[in-house]
């Protein structure tokens, strides 16, 4: 089911790269950046998850915190955080239910072949959990800065 602007985000509960669980109601208080992205390590993923970093503390301070999402296991996510320094929170979704529950693993063509994978998407979601802004087919060069423009944005209308 695809989801739109002003729906209840579905709720998760997935373990992190230290195989502790985090759900969404832990950031009813908070604006969360829901970040869906394909594999640990690999070079779009790489840079989106080293920019959203390396501007941490900038979206602290607009009280939003960062979750990545990738079907990868706790462990590649741990190796993932290690070796590109990260300061991010990656959870480890295996079963693809809750990427399924975002309509973000869906069929993707490379190279002329068909395989099911992550859509690069990424979730604005206020305080109380509604979908407030939605980025589909993420092109990861200026990404950050267009989701901390939005977040900025819509906290004034607020």
């Amino acid at each position: 089911m695809k989801l739109s602007i002003d729906q209840k985000a579905p709720d998760f509960a997935l373990e992190d790269q230290d195989g502790i669980e985090t759900a969404l109601n832990s950031f009813k208080n908070k604006w969360l950046i829901l970040y869906f992205y394909p594999k640990d390590n690999t070079t779009g993923c790489t840079i989106e998850a080293i920019d959203f970093t390396q501007q941490i503390t900038e979206f602290k301070k607009l009280n939003a915190s960062i979750i990545g999402i990738s079907p990868d296991t706790c462990k590649s996510h741990q190796n993932f955080i290690d070796k590109q320094n990260l300061n991010l929170v990656l959870l480890s979704d295996p079963k693809h239910k809750t990427l399924e529950d975002y309509d973000v693993w869906k069929e993707k063509s490379m190279y002329g072949k068909k395989y099911i994978g992550v859509i690069r998407t990424t979730f604005l979601i206020r305080p109380g959990g509604k979908i407030v802004y939605i980025w589909e087919n993420v092109k990861v060069e200026g990404h950050v800065n267009e989701v901390k423009s939005k977040l900025k944005e819509l906290q004034k209308i607020s």
